[in-house]
């Protein structure tokens, strides 16, 4: 039998490796469907993050999900370290209210820091005869699959017109990849999304056939975001989609990055600076992280506890008191 003789030299630099490799820490987020952004600001968190690997020696990961509700319980169960949420999602599982009634709240939800905004989106075919979110009804309507943001404040909506599936001639639950070809092939005349903009699926559904964005703006809308916090008016600017050259008025949410306090402060610690101290490169990424403001990434729509980690970071680098 041949034994391996190492010299010292080559001893202590095999024994730093092996120590090297222990130290690895290895993250996932959970993002959306992979046409919408989601994912490619989950992409853009593991790239800044990689970017000082040798540093802190954390891998990341990033996996297309159902989105915001699945995430969260994903991390709640341990599955995933962090996720990608709209911000009533957030303060619904924190607070136990909603579709999170059932499981209680999630008290070990933390926020880390704030996206882009997200505005709630309804794309129709030109020929369906919708002029205003009111038209709906009647209609064949894509509402969103269960366990996503866009079909869970669908459903708030629903609930504050007065509706439920019978109102539409066909209520489908597709992923938000499926939507825009279903639209374009006829089979349904509707698509709701909550999604920052640009959006690949927005995109795609508007350039496929001819289609046209429709107002989310009525006393019933007013009024919901009149009660909650997390909810805002938006403005998706004529002239971004084909087919739509005005400004279209809805109301919106904001995408926020969340995780539990399971995972250890100097991992949120690390990946929260990585994003900050790189953040003119982070805006690069996609359209829609383009305009992130760091003021407002540390406040904006976050309703759980700040991670320490996070907080730790926020004091440290001046962003808060």
């Amino acid at each position: 039998m041949k034994t391996l003789h190492l010299t010292g030299l080559a001893a202590a630099a095999l024994m730093a490796a092996g120590a090297a490799q222990a130290q690895q820490t290895f993250i996932s987020i959970g993002t959306g469907g992979v046409t919408g952004v989601y994912y490619p600001a989950g992409g853009a968190i593991c790239r800044v993050v990689s970017r000082d690997r040798g540093e802190h020696g954390i891998r990341c990961g990033v996996e297309s999900t159902g989105g915001s509700i699945f995430n969260i319980n994903a991390i709640r169960s341990g599955e995933l370290e962090f996720g990608v949420a709209q911000s009533d999602w957030q303060y619904h599982a924190f607070n136990g209210t909603s579709r999170f009634e059932d499981d209680g709240p999630f008290e070990d939800l933390r926020a880390v820091f704030s996206l882009h905004p997200e505005p709630f989106t309804v794309v129709a075919r030109a020929d369906a005869g919708i002029a205003s979110f009111d038209d709906l009804a009647g209609k064949r309507v894509n509402v969103g699959n269960p366990g996503s943001g866009q079909r869970g404040t669908m459903e708030v909506v629903m609930a504050a017109m007065g509706w439920d599936m019978n109102t539409f001639s066909v209520a489908s639950e597709l992923q938000a990849g499926e939507q825009a070809q279903a639209l374009c092939d006829n089979n349904v005349d509707a698509i709701v999304y909550t999604v920052g903009h640009p959006s690949g699926a927005i995109q795609e559904a508007t350039t496929a056939c001819d289609t046209v964005l429709v107002n989310v703006d009525n006393d019933v809308i007013r009024a919901l975001v009149e009660e909650r916090d997390y909810y805002r008016m938006a403005t998706i600017p004529g002239g971004m989609y084909r087919g739509t050259d005005e400004d279209v008025t809805t109301f919106g949410v904001g995408a926020t990055f969340v995780t539990s306090a399971a995972v250890p402060e100097e991992v949120v610690f690390h990946v929260t600076r990585a994003v900050f101290e790189n953040i003119d490169f982070f805006r690069s990424l996609h359209p829609a992280l383009g305009a992130l403001d760091t003021a407002e990434m540390v406040s904006d729509g976050l309703s759980a506890p700040i991670h320490d980690g996070a907080a730790r970071f926020f004091s440290e680098a001046g962003l808060t008191d």
